[in-house]
Protein backbone atom coordinates (compact mmCIF):
# COMPACT_ATOMS: atom_id res chain seq x y z
CA UNK A 1 0.00 0.00 0.00
CA UNK A 2 3.16 2.52 0.46
CA UNK A 3 4.68 1.66 -2.50
CA UNK A 4 0.95 2.13 -4.31
CA UNK A 5 0.70 5.12 -2.47
CA UNK A 6 4.12 6.55 -2.76
CA UNK A 7 4.37 5.65 -7.15
CA UNK A 8 0.76 8.04 -7.04
CA UNK A 9 2.15 10.62 -4.85
CA UNK A 10 5.46 10.69 -7.87
CA UNK A 11 3.24 11.01 -10.19
CA UNK A 12 1.15 13.48 -9.14
CA UNK A 13 4.02 15.64 -8.27
CA UNK A 14 5.02 14.93 -11.86
CA UNK A 15 1.89 15.96 -13.17
CA UNK A 16 1.99 18.86 -10.89
CA UNK A 17 5.21 20.09 -12.37
CA UNK A 18 3.81 19.96 -15.80
CA UNK A 19 1.21 22.09 -14.94
CA UNK A 20 3.74 24.61 -13.37
CA UNK A 21 5.60 24.07 -16.23
CA UNK A 22 2.82 25.16 -19.15
CA UNK A 23 2.00 27.85 -16.86
CA UNK A 24 5.18 29.63 -16.52
CA UNK A 25 4.85 29.02 -20.46
CA UNK A 26 1.71 30.81 -20.66
CA UNK A 27 2.91 33.55 -18.37
CA UNK A 28 5.89 33.80 -20.97
CA UNK A 29 3.69 34.27 -23.54
CA UNK A 30 1.14 36.45 -21.74
CA UNK A 31 4.78 38.47 -20.97
CA UNK A 32 5.99 38.59 -24.26
CA UNK A 33 1.96 39.76 -25.53
CA UNK A 34 2.04 42.08 -22.94
CA UNK A 35 5.46 43.59 -24.41
CA UNK A 36 4.45 43.72 -27.74
CA UNK A 37 1.42 45.28 -26.94
CA UNK A 38 3.30 48.25 -24.95
CA UNK A 39 6.00 48.43 -27.30
CA UNK A 40 3.02 48.70 -29.78
CA UNK A 41 1.65 51.34 -28.09
CA UNK A 42 4.70 53.20 -27.18
CA UNK A 43 5.59 52.83 -30.78
CA UNK A 44 3.00 55.18 -31.70
CA UNK A 45 3.28 58.88 -32.02
CA UNK A 46 1.74 60.62 -29.46
CA UNK A 47 0.33 64.09 -30.96
CA UNK A 48 -1.39 66.21 -28.68
CA UNK A 49 -4.38 68.02 -30.42
CA UNK A 50 -4.53 70.80 -28.10
CA UNK A 51 -1.13 71.65 -28.09
CA UNK A 52 0.36 71.75 -31.66
CA UNK A 53 3.15 74.27 -32.53
CA UNK A 54 3.71 77.25 -34.61
CA UNK A 55 6.52 75.44 -35.92
CA UNK A 56 5.25 72.30 -37.22
CA UNK A 57 7.74 70.31 -35.34
CA UNK A 58 5.60 67.94 -34.21
CA UNK A 59 4.73 66.54 -37.44
CA UNK A 60 8.32 65.45 -37.86
CA UNK A 61 7.43 62.85 -35.17
CA UNK A 62 5.26 61.37 -37.88
CA UNK A 63 7.68 60.13 -40.80
CA UNK A 64 7.89 56.41 -39.76
CA UNK A 65 4.16 56.74 -39.96
CA UNK A 66 4.04 58.33 -43.58
CA UNK A 67 6.29 55.52 -44.63
CA UNK A 68 3.94 53.05 -43.92
CA UNK A 69 1.09 54.68 -44.96
CA UNK A 70 0.01 53.27 -48.92
CA UNK A 71 -2.09 55.80 -51.26
CA UNK A 72 -2.65 58.96 -51.85
CA UNK A 73 -4.52 61.86 -49.81
CA UNK A 74 -6.86 64.42 -51.21
CA UNK A 75 -8.10 67.47 -49.39
CA UNK A 76 -10.92 69.27 -51.06
CA UNK A 77 -11.47 72.82 -49.46
CA UNK A 78 -14.59 74.96 -50.68
CA UNK A 79 -14.07 78.57 -51.79
CA UNK A 80 -12.09 81.53 -51.29
CA UNK A 81 -14.71 84.09 -50.63
CA UNK A 82 -16.39 83.09 -47.33
CA UNK A 83 -13.14 83.13 -45.66
CA UNK A 84 -9.50 84.47 -46.76
CA UNK A 85 -8.41 81.18 -44.66
CA UNK A 86 -8.96 78.72 -47.10
CA UNK A 87 -5.66 80.08 -49.41
CA UNK A 88 -4.19 82.00 -46.56
CA UNK A 89 -4.00 79.25 -43.84
CA UNK A 90 -5.74 76.48 -44.97
CA UNK A 91 -4.23 75.25 -48.01
CA UNK A 92 -0.08 76.36 -47.40
CA UNK A 93 -0.41 74.67 -44.32
CA UNK A 94 -1.91 71.53 -44.82
CA UNK A 95 1.15 71.38 -47.51
CA UNK A 96 4.02 72.09 -44.59
CA UNK A 97 2.45 69.40 -42.10
CA UNK A 98 1.77 66.53 -44.93
CA UNK A 99 5.86 67.87 -46.49
CA UNK A 100 7.30 68.44 -42.63
CA UNK A 101 5.96 64.67 -41.87
CA UNK A 102 7.66 63.24 -45.13
CA UNK A 103 4.81 62.82 -47.55
CA UNK A 104 6.18 64.04 -51.48
CA UNK A 105 4.44 66.13 -53.71
CA UNK A 106 2.43 62.88 -55.65
CA UNK A 107 1.60 61.57 -52.11
CA UNK A 108 -1.09 64.39 -50.98
CA UNK A 109 -3.47 66.40 -53.44
CA UNK A 110 -4.70 69.79 -52.04
CA UNK A 111 -7.83 71.03 -54.68
CA UNK A 112 -10.22 74.13 -54.18
CA UNK A 113 -13.71 73.87 -55.52
CA UNK A 114 -13.97 77.89 -55.72
CA UNK A 115 -17.85 77.83 -54.70
CA UNK A 116 -18.58 75.16 -56.79
CA UNK A 117 -20.64 71.45 -55.90
CA UNK A 118 -19.96 70.04 -58.81
CA UNK A 119 -16.56 71.43 -59.17
CA UNK A 120 -16.02 69.59 -55.81
CA UNK A 121 -17.25 66.36 -57.40
CA UNK A 122 -15.11 66.16 -59.70
CA UNK A 123 -12.22 66.90 -57.95
CA UNK A 124 -13.32 63.95 -54.93
CA UNK A 125 -13.67 61.59 -58.42
CA UNK A 126 -9.98 62.54 -59.93
CA UNK A 127 -8.53 62.22 -56.24
CA UNK A 128 -10.56 58.67 -55.81
CA UNK A 129 -9.18 57.78 -59.43
CA UNK A 130 -5.73 58.68 -58.57
CA UNK A 131 -5.73 56.13 -55.83
CA UNK A 132 -6.51 58.59 -53.19
CA UNK A 133 -6.84 56.46 -50.07
CA UNK A 134 -7.96 59.36 -47.12
CA UNK A 135 -10.19 62.24 -48.29
CA UNK A 136 -10.31 65.57 -46.31
CA UNK A 137 -13.86 67.27 -47.01
CA UNK A 138 -15.05 70.49 -46.03
CA UNK A 139 -17.84 70.96 -48.35
CA UNK A 140 -19.93 73.94 -49.13
CA UNK A 141 -23.21 72.51 -48.06
CA UNK A 142 -24.22 69.16 -45.67
CA UNK A 143 -25.83 67.04 -48.88
CA UNK A 144 -23.52 67.71 -51.07
CA UNK A 145 -20.46 66.98 -48.65
CA UNK A 146 -22.14 63.45 -47.60
CA UNK A 147 -22.64 62.61 -51.14
CA UNK A 148 -19.13 62.59 -51.91
CA UNK A 149 -18.24 60.91 -48.51
CA UNK A 150 -20.72 57.84 -49.21
CA UNK A 151 -19.27 57.79 -52.89
CA UNK A 152 -15.94 57.55 -51.23
CA UNK A 153 -16.49 55.12 -48.67
CA UNK A 154 -18.34 52.90 -50.88
CA UNK A 155 -14.76 52.64 -52.58
CA UNK A 156 -12.60 51.53 -49.68
CA UNK A 157 -11.54 55.57 -49.18
CA UNK A 158 -11.54 56.39 -45.21
CA UNK A 159 -13.14 60.26 -44.44
CA UNK A 160 -12.62 63.00 -42.81
CA UNK A 161 -14.82 66.13 -42.00
CA UNK A 162 -12.18 68.76 -42.41
CA UNK A 163 -13.91 72.01 -40.58
CA UNK A 164 -16.94 71.64 -40.67
CA UNK A 165 -19.35 68.78 -39.98
CA UNK A 166 -21.09 66.70 -42.93
CA UNK A 167 -24.52 65.84 -41.71
CA UNK A 168 -25.19 62.63 -43.17
CA UNK A 169 -22.09 61.26 -43.66
CA UNK A 170 -20.79 57.79 -42.87
CA UNK A 171 -20.98 56.85 -39.42
CA UNK A 172 -17.44 55.55 -38.93
CA UNK A 173 -15.73 59.00 -39.97
CA UNK A 174 -13.85 61.27 -38.85
CA UNK A 175 -14.08 64.99 -38.12
CA UNK A 176 -11.14 67.53 -37.63
CA UNK A 177 -12.49 71.07 -36.03
CA UNK A 178 -13.07 73.22 -33.00
CA UNK A 179 -15.79 72.93 -30.22
CA UNK A 180 -18.21 75.29 -32.32
CA UNK A 181 -20.23 75.42 -29.78
CA UNK A 182 -17.54 76.92 -27.22
CA UNK A 183 -16.38 79.08 -30.60
CA UNK A 184 -20.02 80.80 -30.56
CA UNK A 185 -20.11 81.08 -26.46
CA UNK A 186 -16.72 83.19 -27.15
CA UNK A 187 -18.61 85.42 -29.66
CA UNK A 188 -21.29 85.81 -27.38
CA UNK A 189 -19.36 86.54 -24.30
CA UNK A 190 -17.08 88.86 -26.12
CA UNK A 191 -20.33 90.77 -26.91
CA UNK A 192 -21.09 91.21 -23.46
CA UNK A 193 -18.21 92.35 -22.03
CA UNK A 194 -17.50 94.70 -25.38
CA UNK A 195 -21.33 96.32 -23.98
CA UNK A 196 -20.19 96.81 -20.77
CA UNK A 197 -16.51 98.49 -21.78
CA UNK A 198 -17.57 100.73 -24.38
CA UNK A 199 -20.84 101.62 -22.10
CA UNK A 200 -24.05 100.78 -24.68
CA UNK A 201 -26.83 101.75 -23.16
CA UNK A 202 -29.94 99.85 -23.71
CA UNK A 203 -28.13 97.50 -26.32
CA UNK A 204 -30.34 96.86 -29.40
CA UNK A 205 -28.64 93.75 -30.96
CA UNK A 206 -29.16 92.82 -34.62
CA UNK A 207 -28.04 88.97 -34.82
CA UNK A 208 -25.84 88.41 -38.21
CA UNK A 209 -25.81 84.63 -38.57
CA UNK A 210 -23.22 82.33 -41.22
CA UNK A 211 -25.13 80.43 -43.77
CA UNK A 212 -27.70 78.17 -42.50
CA UNK A 213 -26.42 75.15 -44.47
CA UNK A 214 -23.16 75.76 -43.00
CA UNK A 215 -23.77 72.40 -39.79
CA UNK A 216 -20.73 75.45 -37.96
CA UNK A 217 -23.02 78.63 -38.59
CA UNK A 218 -25.79 76.57 -36.51
CA UNK A 219 -23.32 75.24 -33.94
CA UNK A 220 -22.11 79.08 -33.63
CA UNK A 221 -25.53 80.47 -33.68
CA UNK A 222 -26.01 77.42 -30.36
CA UNK A 223 -23.22 79.16 -28.49
CA UNK A 224 -23.61 82.91 -29.02
CA UNK A 225 -27.30 82.29 -28.79
CA UNK A 226 -27.08 80.99 -25.34
CA UNK A 227 -25.22 83.84 -23.88
CA UNK A 228 -27.50 86.11 -25.35
CA UNK A 229 -31.01 84.41 -25.04
CA UNK A 230 -31.48 85.08 -21.14
CA UNK A 231 -30.29 88.96 -21.92
CA UNK A 232 -33.45 89.43 -24.36
CA UNK A 233 -35.57 87.14 -22.47
CA UNK A 234 -35.37 89.00 -18.78
CA UNK A 235 -34.86 92.63 -20.93
CA UNK A 236 -31.48 93.74 -20.51
CA UNK A 237 -31.01 93.73 -23.97
CA UNK A 238 -33.41 94.25 -26.98
CA UNK A 239 -33.18 91.86 -30.34
CA UNK A 240 -33.63 94.09 -33.15
CA UNK A 241 -33.42 91.63 -35.54
CA UNK A 242 -31.69 88.12 -36.94
CA UNK A 243 -32.34 88.20 -40.75
CA UNK A 244 -31.32 85.44 -43.01
CA UNK A 245 -27.54 84.09 -42.33
CA UNK A 246 -25.01 84.61 -44.91
CA UNK A 247 -21.31 83.80 -45.53
CA UNK A 248 -20.87 86.57 -48.36
CA UNK A 249 -19.75 90.11 -47.23
CA UNK A 250 -21.46 92.17 -49.99
CA UNK A 251 -24.37 90.32 -49.26
CA UNK A 252 -23.89 90.79 -45.49
CA UNK A 253 -23.54 94.65 -46.12
CA UNK A 254 -26.90 95.36 -47.68
CA UNK A 255 -28.43 92.83 -45.01
CA UNK A 256 -26.95 95.19 -42.72
CA UNK A 257 -27.91 98.60 -44.42
CA UNK A 258 -31.28 97.66 -44.63
CA UNK A 259 -32.15 96.59 -41.18
CA UNK A 260 -29.91 99.84 -39.50
CA UNK A 261 -32.61 101.84 -42.02
CA UNK A 262 -35.40 100.11 -41.12
CA UNK A 263 -34.35 100.16 -37.25
CA UNK A 264 -31.79 102.84 -36.54
CA UNK A 265 -31.74 101.92 -32.67
CA UNK A 266 -29.23 99.27 -34.04
CA UNK A 267 -26.39 99.52 -31.87
CA UNK A 268 -24.50 96.57 -31.80
CA UNK A 269 -24.00 93.47 -34.06
CA UNK A 270 -23.06 90.00 -33.75
CA UNK A 271 -21.78 88.26 -36.51
CA UNK A 272 -19.22 85.24 -36.39
CA UNK A 273 -16.80 86.01 -39.31
CA UNK A 274 -14.55 89.23 -39.50
CA UNK A 275 -15.28 89.45 -43.48
CA UNK A 276 -19.05 89.94 -42.81
CA UNK A 277 -17.87 92.04 -39.31
CA UNK A 278 -15.96 94.23 -42.24
CA UNK A 279 -18.43 94.74 -44.36
CA UNK A 280 -20.74 95.86 -41.83
CA UNK A 281 -18.29 98.33 -40.26
CA UNK A 282 -17.53 100.11 -43.73
CA UNK A 283 -21.91 101.09 -43.55
CA UNK A 284 -21.46 102.25 -40.48
CA UNK A 285 -18.11 104.52 -41.31
CA UNK A 286 -20.23 105.75 -44.24
CA UNK A 287 -22.48 106.57 -42.02
CA UNK A 288 -19.96 108.73 -39.46
CA UNK A 289 -20.60 106.04 -36.39
CA UNK A 290 -17.65 107.26 -34.03
CA UNK A 291 -15.53 104.01 -32.79
CA UNK A 292 -15.71 102.43 -29.27
CA UNK A 293 -19.50 103.00 -29.26
CA UNK A 294 -20.74 100.35 -31.76
CA UNK A 295 -19.96 96.86 -31.11
CA UNK A 296 -19.40 94.49 -33.29
CA UNK A 297 -17.66 90.84 -33.41
CA UNK A 298 -16.13 88.42 -35.73
CA UNK A 299 -13.90 84.54 -35.87
CA UNK A 300 -11.11 83.83 -38.28
CA UNK A 301 -8.21 86.34 -36.90
CA UNK A 302 -8.58 87.80 -40.67
CA UNK A 303 -6.18 90.74 -41.13
CA UNK A 304 -9.41 92.74 -41.51
CA UNK A 305 -11.11 91.64 -38.22
CA UNK A 306 -7.31 92.68 -36.18
CA UNK A 307 -7.64 96.03 -37.88
CA UNK A 308 -11.33 96.79 -37.14
CA UNK A 309 -10.20 95.69 -33.43
CA UNK A 310 -7.61 98.26 -33.70
CA UNK A 311 -9.63 101.05 -34.65
CA UNK A 312 -12.18 100.12 -31.92
CA UNK A 313 -14.62 98.98 -34.29
CA UNK A 314 -14.88 95.34 -33.51
CA UNK A 315 -14.87 94.10 -29.87
CA UNK A 316 -12.93 90.88 -30.94
CA UNK A 317 -12.35 87.91 -32.77
CA UNK A 318 -12.41 84.36 -32.37
CA UNK A 319 -8.44 82.95 -32.98
CA UNK A 320 -8.98 79.63 -33.96
CA UNK A 321 -4.94 79.22 -34.53
CA UNK A 322 -5.15 78.31 -37.98
CA UNK A 323 -1.67 76.21 -37.99
CA UNK A 324 -3.28 73.68 -35.68
CA UNK A 325 -6.10 72.81 -37.29
CA UNK A 326 -4.51 71.56 -40.66
CA UNK A 327 -1.87 69.60 -38.33
CA UNK A 328 -4.08 68.23 -36.54
CA UNK A 329 -5.76 67.24 -39.67
CA UNK A 330 -2.79 65.77 -41.62
CA UNK A 331 -2.01 63.89 -38.71
CA UNK A 332 -5.19 62.13 -38.57
CA UNK A 333 -5.19 61.25 -42.15
CA UNK A 334 -1.75 59.86 -41.46
CA UNK A 335 -2.98 57.08 -38.92
CA UNK A 336 -5.74 56.09 -41.18
CA UNK A 337 -3.86 56.59 -44.49
CA UNK A 338 -0.96 53.73 -42.55
CA UNK A 339 -4.05 51.61 -40.89
CA UNK A 340 -3.20 52.91 -37.31
CA UNK A 341 -5.51 53.60 -34.32
CA UNK A 342 -5.06 57.19 -33.83
CA UNK A 343 -4.02 57.88 -30.20
CA UNK A 344 -6.64 59.50 -27.34
CA UNK A 345 -4.56 62.88 -27.64
CA UNK A 346 -5.03 63.17 -31.45
CA UNK A 347 -9.39 61.71 -31.16
CA UNK A 348 -10.26 63.69 -28.09
CA UNK A 349 -13.95 63.80 -28.67
CA UNK A 350 -16.80 63.30 -29.98
CA UNK A 351 -19.49 65.18 -31.82
CA UNK A 352 -22.97 64.21 -32.20
CA UNK A 353 -24.21 64.06 -36.21
CA UNK A 354 -28.16 64.66 -35.48
CA UNK A 355 -29.67 63.28 -39.18
CA UNK A 356 -27.63 59.95 -38.20
CA UNK A 357 -27.53 59.94 -34.72
CA UNK A 358 -24.36 59.01 -34.26
CA UNK A 359 -21.51 60.03 -31.98
CA UNK A 360 -18.75 61.14 -34.52
CA UNK A 361 -14.80 60.58 -33.52
CA UNK A 362 -13.76 64.40 -33.53
CA UNK A 363 -10.50 65.84 -32.73
CA UNK A 364 -11.05 69.65 -31.29
CA UNK A 365 -8.00 71.85 -31.02
CA UNK A 366 -8.11 75.65 -28.74
CA UNK A 367 -9.56 78.62 -29.70
CA UNK A 368 -8.60 81.56 -28.21
CA UNK A 369 -10.48 85.08 -27.91
CA UNK A 370 -8.69 88.31 -29.23
CA UNK A 371 -9.24 91.95 -27.93
CA UNK A 372 -6.91 94.50 -28.05
CA UNK A 373 -5.31 93.67 -24.75
CA UNK A 374 -4.12 89.89 -25.93
CA UNK A 375 -3.66 90.51 -29.45
CA UNK A 376 -0.19 91.23 -29.32
CA UNK A 377 0.56 88.02 -27.40
CA UNK A 378 -0.94 85.92 -29.25
CA UNK A 379 -1.75 86.31 -33.03
CA UNK A 380 0.87 88.96 -33.75
CA UNK A 381 3.17 86.88 -31.54
CA UNK A 382 2.85 83.46 -33.24
CA UNK A 383 3.37 85.73 -37.01
CA UNK A 384 1.15 83.69 -38.91
CA UNK A 385 -0.22 86.80 -40.34
CA UNK A 386 2.25 89.23 -41.17
CA UNK A 387 2.50 92.30 -39.32
CA UNK A 388 2.75 94.31 -42.31
CA UNK A 389 -0.53 93.53 -43.39
CA UNK A 390 -1.87 94.17 -40.37
CA UNK A 391 0.56 97.52 -39.41
CA UNK A 392 0.84 99.09 -42.76
CA UNK A 393 0.24 102.29 -44.09
CA UNK A 394 -2.38 104.25 -41.87
CA UNK A 395 -2.20 101.38 -39.27
CA UNK A 396 1.29 101.73 -38.18
CA UNK A 397 0.33 105.10 -35.95
CA UNK A 398 -2.75 102.51 -34.74
CA UNK A 399 -0.62 99.73 -33.99
CA UNK A 400 1.91 101.62 -32.00
CA UNK A 401 -0.87 103.10 -30.08
CA UNK A 402 -2.08 99.43 -29.00
CA UNK A 403 1.73 98.15 -28.24
CA UNK A 404 1.89 96.79 -31.26
CA UNK A 405 5.43 97.44 -33.86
Amino acid sequence: MRLKWRGLAIASLALAALFVIAACGGSNDNDNNSASSTESTSGTPQIDAANLPVDFSEMAKLKDLAAEGKGMIGVLLPDTTTSARYVQYDAPYLKKAFETAGLSSDQFKIDNAHGSTSTMQQQAEADITAGASVLLVDPLDTGSGAAIESNAESKGVKVIDYDRLVLGGPKDRYYVSFDNVEVGKMIGDGMVECLDAWKVSKPNILVMSGDPKDNNAKLFAEGYNGVLNPKFSDGSYVKAGAPAGTWDPPTAATTFEQQFTAHPNINAVVTPNDNNAAAVIAVLQKDKVKADTFPTTGQDAAAVGLQNILKGYQCGTVYKLPYAEPQAAAALALFLRAGKTPPSTLVNATTKDTQIGADIKSVYTKPVWVTKENMADTVIKDNVIPIKDVCGGNMAKVCKENGIE
